[in-house]
């Protein structure tokens, strides 16, 4: 009998076998904005999202995969189903510390790298520093252990990693987030704004 989890994950990953093919295959739902995107996401996925941010599923914590499925209802899902409102950012302080408690069970290095990426991510969109330099060195780790043919796909998400946390070392905040969340962006944060490549 296949996991409760396995829909989202076989929806979320796929079933490619290489990281490079998965990232190929895959990459326009991590990354892309589609209407028709959010739409399935929220058909299909809406109602464990819902449960996950009310505190629920916790028992899908107990193992790896079931831990990577509920780190994503709760950090990747809801910026696709609520997007561009505050609720997209609702899961984060959860699914930070549900992140923190799988990577001290070691549950991280039982996935696939491919699926740490979506763990490590979850420290990326913090506004804490300290959790921006936790999620670099994560990343820097999950390089170094890839196979030279897989080690530029995972720089590129490094790559991502630094740009993210430079903002928020200069910042304090993603000021990106500032008219969803109702914040005032700072005059410095208007000109950063202006600028190709501000907006994640």
């Amino acid at each position: 009998m296949d996991a409760p989890w396995q829909p989202l994950l076989e929806w979320w990953f796929g079933t490619a076998e290489t990281a490079r093919a998965i990232a190929a295959d895959k990459g326009k739902l991590w990354f892309g904005k589609r209407d028709s995107q959010d739409l399935e996401a929220r058909t299909r996925f809406g109602d464990w999202v819902e449960q996950a941010l009310a505190g629920g599923l916790t028992e899908w914590a107990q193992r790896p995969e079931g831990w990577l499925a509920l780190v994503l209802l709760l950090d990747q899902l809801p910026r696709m189903i609520f997007r561009d409102t505050p609720k997209s950012f609702s899961g984060d302080i959860r699914a930070q510390a549900l992140v923190a408690q799988g990577i001290a069970a070691d549950f991280d290095r039982q996935l696939q790298p491919i699926q740490r990426v979506f763990i490590y991510l979850v420290f990326e969109h913090s506004e804490n520093l300290a959790v921006q330099n936790e999620c670099i060195s994560r990343y820097i780790d999950l390089v170094a252990q890839q196979p030279e043919i897989d080690r530029a796909l995972f720089a590129d998400y490094l790559d991502f990693a630094e740009k993210h946390q430079k903002v928020i070392a200069q910042f304090g905040r993603f000021p990106h987030r500032n008219a969803v969340l109702g914040r005032t962006s700072t005059a410095e944060e208007v000109v950063f704004l202006s600028k190709p490549g501000s907006r994640f």
